[in-house]
């Protein structure tokens, strides 16, 4: 049991700063849908505190929010929506919009028909654990367009492609590979809408790729139990301890010592989860007494460390 802990660990620690939190994240209810339709048409979607994407297979629409700004779709297209508010996908300004939810029985299939195939989206939604969310939901606009002129959108388009087969299709294992091709496409986009506007601020993912505070994040990552301090971690960059403690807040939202702490914590709770007693998390995570952990434990989830899943844990299952 220990060596497994230990061995996850390891692996874990190996990762770069994206892929670690990909792992770490209690990712679940990525359930892909498919929407055809021909005509004139136009459906209003509710608000979702979720992490959404869509994309146009072929055809074009366009999609509005309730501020009245509009974005034109067009194939090969594909969008992020963080907790979007609700929104309106249509082709045409003189349809009502109707109830996306209400005029479809989502519950028994997940492919929606309005008339023929002439424009076609995808859209899956992921959910999180809501602690876990805001690490990705809070780094990201409202809205993200990754155009098909993009230069990354050939590869963006190609895990479509395979994604939208398996939607329609009927294969053995389909859903397994439906939800890998959803981890698979969330990264190529974050890839995609870095490399297309490296001017916009995208948080924390931003920061990931900024070449000294993605070098420090990577090096708390690689070492979580380090006593870093802010002149360390400064001088490990190559940077005056205010200007590294200013740039890292404005991409990352918090301060570098808190970030280390939210960090440290994520791993404590996964590595709680599979088994590891409070006292083995404690050390590992670079705390000298059950204590001093403990109180830094509820600092970020509110709750002592041995209380925490017997709350939690009913609400994953």
């Amino acid at each position: 049991m220990l060596d497994r802990i230990v061995n996850h660990r390891d692996r874990i620690n190996s990762m770069d700063p994206l892929s670690q939190v990909f792992s770490l994240l209690n990712i679940r209810g990525a359930r892909c849908t498919r929407f055809e339709a021909s005509g004139r048409w136009s459906y209003r979607f509710p608000a979702k505190p979720a992490f959404k994407f869509g994309a146009v297979v072929h055809g074009d629409c366009w999609i509005d929010f309730s501020d009245g700004q509009r974005h034109q779709l067009a194939a090969g297209d594909c969008f992020l929506l963080a907790n979007a508010p609700s929104y309106v996908l249509a082709n045409d300004d003189h349809s009502p919009p109707q109830d996306g939810i209400a005029a479809f029985d989502w519950a028994q299939s997940d492919v929606a028909h309005h008339g023929g195939d002439d424009t076609v989206l995808i859209a899956g939604t992921f959910s999180f654990e809501a602690s876990d969310a805001e690490l990705l939901l809070g780094s990201l606009p409202r809205f993200l367009l990754i155009p098909s002129r993009n230069a990354s959108a050939a590869v963006v388009r190609s895990t479509l492609n395979i994604l939208d087969l398996e939607i329609r299709g009927t294969q053995i294992g389909a859903a397994v590979l439906t939800d890998r091709l959803v981890d698979v496409l969330l990264v190529q986009v974050l890839r995609a809408a870095l490399a297309q506007d490296s001017s916009e601020n995208f948080g924390w993912i931003s920061a990931l790729a900024d070449a000294r505070i993605g070098k420090a994040i990577g090096l708390m990552h690689g070492d979580p139990a380090y006593p870093w301090s802010l002149d360390v971690l400064a001088g490990s960059v190559a940077m005056s301890r205010s200007a590294f403690s200013k740039h890292f807040k404005f991409l990352v939202g918090i301060a570098p010592l808190d970030y280390l702490l939210r960090w440290r914590m994520r791993l404590a709770r996964a590595s709680l989860r599979r088994g590891l007693t409070v006292a083995a998390v404690a050390s590992e995570v670079g705390y000298s007494s059950e204590s001093a952990f403990g109180h830094a434990f509820k600092r970020i989830y509110g709750d002592a460390p041995r209380r925490y899943w017997r709350a939690v844990e009913p609400r994953l299952t």
